[in-house]
């Protein structure tokens, strides 16, 4: 069961350790290059102020972005601005969406994201808390995945592999983590191919952001994954 303040808490923690590693930043570095392609860390801190207000609109019932154009517009207008205003606006959004959380609601109630996606909206404060720690991680500043907390990473595995189960682009696989947790995921049929590796690096090639160089496959090589 989602227990959706426990989330919200969780983001709250996530976001003030985003905050505080940032802010040794200075201006020059804002705009070097994240580890995303094509994005500067301008870009990653200006997507976490905008996805909060997003997020916002998705718990009051409204449209997550204006158009796919109007969010990608605004990434490009806020990237460039000095850290001093990126993390002014990143503390007010986020402080909006927490707002935003612990107005009452039915939890329960079906929510609408992007492209369509349906959601419970007690998912919604972990999908923010994915956002912040998984561009915490983009940034390249210090923060790697093997530092996420262990729920955060489980759960997420969890979640990258449920939203991959059934994938047509997909073989059916099994996930192993290093405690011997298995899960399967990928197209229908039986399994053919095993993953194994540590949580890190399976949440890594999982949510795109290593190569999966690190893991070890049994029964034959490991795929490709479509984008998320």
């Amino acid at each position: 069961m989602i227990d959706h303040a426990h989330d919200l808490e969780s983001v709250r923690g996530a976001t003030e350790r985003l905050l505080t590693a940032a802010a040794t930043m200075d201006n020059a570095a804002v705009t070097k290059s994240s580890r995303l392609p094509g994005w500067s860390r301008g870009h990653v801190l200006a997507h976490l102020s905008r996805n909060a207000d997003a997020l916002v609109n998705v718990l009051r019932g409204q449209p997550m972005y204006a158009s796919a154009a109007a969010r990608d517009a605004d990434i490009e207008r806020d990237a460039p601005r000095p850290l001093d205003v990126q993390l002014a606006d990143l503390r007010a959004s986020s402080a909006r969406f927490d707002e935003a959380g612990a107005a009452p609601a039915d939890w329960s109630r079906t929510v609408e994201l992007r492209n369509g996606v349906t959601d419970s909206a007690s998912r919604v404060p972990f999908r923010r808390w994915a956002e912040v720690e998984l561009h915490h991680v983009d940034l390249g500043i210090g923060y790697e995945l093997e530092d996420l907390p262990e729920e955060f990473t489980r759960r997420e595995i969890d979640f990258l592999t449920d939203r991959f189960r059934g994938h047509p682009d997909v073989p059916a696989l099994v996930v192993e983590e290093e405690d011997g947790r298995r899960i399967p995921t990928g197209g229908d049929g039986d399994p053919v191919l095993v993953v194994t590796g540590r949580q890190a690096d399976l949440l890594g090639w999982l949510a795109g952001r290593r190569d999966g160089s690190a893991l070890t496959v049994h029964g034959g090589t490991l795929p490709s994954l479509p984008p998320l």
